[in-house]
């Protein structure tokens, strides 16, 4: 089953960030838009980090011992490259002692303006039996992100649990991952949900393509 958390409906410096990224006066700046991702990373990975398990352990100062609860076990970061980068790079800098993994995947247009996922590169850490975070800006159908997660695990190599991030999803994108992940136990983490859907599969109003706002216009 697949539980839905949306941080916008709570009042939280998370909207300054996203209202930055969508404000086409402020797209223009590359650096703030990837600097934006990231901190949404961070603080999303500290919301997460509080549904982990902890163990408590003795830690030496020099005056003494002191009692605390730390991770019993990092989690692997996993990001689809490329607009992924600057968010998982969030997470990173939160979990920073984390295994990773990276997918590559893209759009493939035909001369209709069509599109198929295609999926070229993965490079992953052992995931089996360990919590799974997946994050990508964008969820607008749902369908690469079902996609690439269907090519990273398999029978032997099944999370313990699997939390998803977005940073904009459209509803029709969150209802299809909840449908075709019901067999995980997982948790669906986005920052704002968006109605529309345009027929080419942009997210309305969403942000517009935050790979090339990151990192500049594809050829």
């Amino acid at each position: 089953m697949v539980k839905v958390i949306e941080l916008s409906t709570s009042n939280s410096i998370i909207n300054n960030y996203i209202a930055e990224l969508r404000d086409v006066n402020v797209q223009t700046d590359r650096m703030r838009f990837r600097r934006n991702l990231e901190r949404i990373g961070e603080l999303t990975a500290y919301e997460i980090s509080k549904t982990l398990d902890y163990e408590t352990v003795y830690v030496t100062t020099p005056l003494g011992e002191k009692e605390t609860n730390i991770l019993v076990e990092q989690p692997v970061l996993a990001t689809i490259m490329r607009a992924g980068l600057p968010l998982h790079q969030g997470f990173l800098n939160v979990f920073d002692k984390a295994d990773n993994a990276f997918i590559a995947a893209y759009r493939k247009y035909d001369k209709n303006e069509d599109f198929e996922i295609r999926i070229e590169y993965y490079s992953a850490a052992n995931i089996d039996g360990r919590v799974l975070m997946l994050v990508d800006p964008m969820l607008a159908t749902g369908s690469s992100l079902v996609q690439c997660l269907d090519g990273l695990l398999h029978e032997e190599m099944t999370p313990k649990k699997l939390h998803l991030v977005a940073v904009i999803a459209s509803a029709e994108g969150v209802d299809y991952v909840k449908k075709k992940l019901r067999k995980y136990d997982a948790t669906l983490w986005v920052g704002s949900i968006d109605d529309e859907l345009t027929a080419k599969a942009y997210i309305v109003p969403g942000l517009g393509d935050a790979g090339d706002l990151a990192y500049g216009e594809k050829e």
